[in-house]
């Protein structure tokens, strides 16, 4: 067990993952997530974000949120 992490080691460090082995991690990872990219925002999140940036849209979650603080 020890002679694997030791191949697997970049020099001086204990532990790591060599080159190779973090580019194929890069490279799985890349492809998961560039699907998840091209999905896009969906509609109501993206509505959501424009009021929130909006200060008509921050005041009105404020209201809404002195209304139901928590407290009953």
């Amino acid at each position: 067990m020890k002679d694997v992490k030791s191949r697997n080691a970049a020099p001086g460090k204990q532990g790591g993952l060599n080159a190779e082995i973090q580019s194929r991690i890069g490279h799985q990872l890349r492809a998961m997530y560039d699907d998840v990219v091209r999905q896009g925002v969906p509609d109501r999140f993206a509505e959501l974000i424009r009021k929130l940036d909006t200060p008509e849209g921050n005041a009105q979650l404020g209201a809404a949120g002195d209304k139901n603080d928590g407290r009953e």
